[in-house]
């Protein structure tokens, strides 16, 4: 049995009771990081766990190894934060263990994507997750210019060191779009700022930060 269990963005009481049994209870914890994960597990007093470590740099075989372990173990499956499966080598096990036909269970949790949406005050009944765009200069210019044609909302991400790039890119991309630029969400450090890209950029006091962007419609 594998389950999917999402843990905190921030705050480490943001997790449900059932995902602290299933943590308590499983026989392996695969996990992007072993030094995240054990302590997260420390905080809420489980010790004692096998870790098996699935990341970006695990290679096929390395994923197809940890079956097994899904077939005749009671594994959890977590990230650093949020829910595993989403933007995460974690949807490549998802997709060997249905083949086998192996039970997949998510224990659901925190979510930096509602958090954002909600924060919001807008009825976005439709968006366009984008997620993570490219790091390369040539494909990330040539990913922007191609949203500039979205009408919908749009949702960003990108790697904390990549908040001064992202703000950059909005300047060139996206200089009169209003947005909703979530820093550290559900950290004791959260910042909401609202506005076009020239009034958010001033109020940003952070080098970098974990960090979401919705541009609302246009």
């Amino acid at each position: 049995m594998l389950y999917l269990v999402a843990t905190p963005i921030g705050d480490t009481s943001e997790i449900s009771l059932r995902a602290l049994q299933i943590l308590k209870d499983c026989d392996v914890v695969i996990c992007e990081s072993t030094k995240e994960a054990s302590k997260l597990l420390r905080v809420h007093g489980i010790t004692g766990k096998t870790y098996e470590v699935l990341d970006e740099h695990s290679t096929p075989d390395d994923k197809a190894a940890l079956v097994p372990l899904c077939e005749k173990k009671l594994v959890a499956l977590v990230t650093d934060c949020g829910t595993p499966g989403f933007c995460d080598p974690g949807a490549d096990l998802v997709r060997l263990c249905r083949q086998k036909n192996i039970p997949v269970k998510s224990v659901l949790g925190a979510s930096a994507l509602m958090g954002l949406l909600s924060l919001s005050g807008q009825r976005l009944d439709e968006f366009v997750f984008r997620g993570f765009i490219p790091a390369e200069t040539e494909a990330r210019g040539k990913a922007l210019r191609e949203l500039t044609k979205e009408k919908r909302a749009i949702i960003l991400m990108d790697t904390p060191y990549r908040l001064k790039k992202m703000l950059g890119d909005m300047k060139d991309h996206f200089p009169q779009r209003r947005m909703l630029l979530s820093l550290n969400l559900s950290q004791e450090d959260e910042l909401n700022l609202e506005g076009t890209i020239d009034q958010i950029a001033k109020k940003v006091p952070f080098e970098k930060a974990e960090f979401m962007l919705l541009l609302y419609p246009a």
